[in-house]
């Protein structure tokens, strides 16, 4: 008699900055999604895939949900939005320090219209104290019916046990979708770009990340194979901003390519040659033909 094999897609909601892509790589194990501070980091779905002996689950990261003040805006919450249909189980992640505002208010009169089970996972623990988390866990009781509440540190991996077992818990028969070697089904030019704009992020001023873009002008591994060219772009939206992602000297360009380049070979398992180049695009942001030659239109 065949093994039963369960398999199914999980998504990560919640408002910016809660922790979705944390929690993403840690069930992966590996940096799948770009990580930072700074509010709206992720800007596509991103999918991550986690392998057992008789299970494949696919995370799908998603941009948290906000009201959006661009057409680059626009394309994240739709984004966001399309990843509650269709899938077996939602989380929603939230963090205990902070009030239920109409942001999360928001997310929950969606997750009413779904009929998908809703897990209410609440990040970073660690900041609060028990009974303010008993507190938060009340509150969110009576604003909707969770199928579970599940207090985690993704940063730790505090609980993050609990998480997966209730995940795969909820996961129905099914194929396996994807390879079992496989972690992601990002593009490696995808997440190369992704890295060096994570960087980026860690090191510009706060009103700067949101016209940053990144773009792999080639990705070619050498004869060889011990070494891999790598040239991209970093687009800005103000002649001021290129200024700023350059630095004095070049000093700040120079931080984000070492730091960068340390993770993409890690990614790629080879040393790299990176090359960056900053370009000025204005109102890059509001271009629909800039916005899908950065990969931030249509389904993805």
């Amino acid at each position: 008699m065949d093994k039963k094999f369960y398999s199914g897609f999980i998504s990560i909601i919640g408002r910016p900055n809660v922790g979705k892509s944390t929690l993403l790589n840690r069930f992966t194990g590996e940096k799948v999604a770009i990580v930072s501070d700074k509010p709206q980091t992720t800007r596509n779905r991103i999918r991550s895939i986690v392998n057992g002996d008789d299970y494949q689950i696919i995370f799908i990261d998603t941009p948290g949900i906000h009201t959006p003040k661009s057409k680059l805006g626009e394309f994240m919450v739709k984004s966001a939005e399309s990843a509650l249909n269709e899938v077996d189980c939602i989380l929603f992640l939230i963090e205990p320090d902070k009030k239920c505002g109409p942001g999360d208010m928001s997310i929950i009169e969606r997750l009413k219209k779904v009929k998908t089970p809703v897990f209410l996972v609440i990040n970073k623990i660690d900041k609060v104290k028990k009974e303010d988390l008993l507190e938060v866990i009340d509150t969110y009781r009576k604003l909707y019916d969770f199928a579970e509440i599940i207090p985690i540190s993704a940063a730790s991996g505090d609980n993050a046990d609990t998480l997966h077992a209730a995940i795969k818990k909820a996961l129905p028969e099914g194929p396996q979708y994807f390879p079992k070697d496989m972690m992601t089904d990002q593009p490696e030019r995808h997440i190369c770009a992704e890295i060096i704009r994570e960087k980026l992020l860690h090191v510009l001023e706060d009103e700067i990340p949101h016209g940053i873009a990144v773009e792999i002008l080639s990705l070619k591994p050498r004869v060889d194979k011990e070494m891999v060219d790598i040239e991209a772009t970093i687009f800005c939206e103000k002649d001021s901003h290129k200024g700023i992602v350059i630095g004095k000297g070049g000093k700040v360009l120079k931080a984000v390519g070492t730091n960068a380049r340390r993770d993409i070979e890690r990614l790629l398992g080879s040393s790299i040659n990176l090359k960056l180049w900053v370009k000025v695009k204005k109102d890059w942001r509001e271009s629909d033909f800039l916005l899908k030659n950065f990969g931030y239109s249509g389904k993805n």
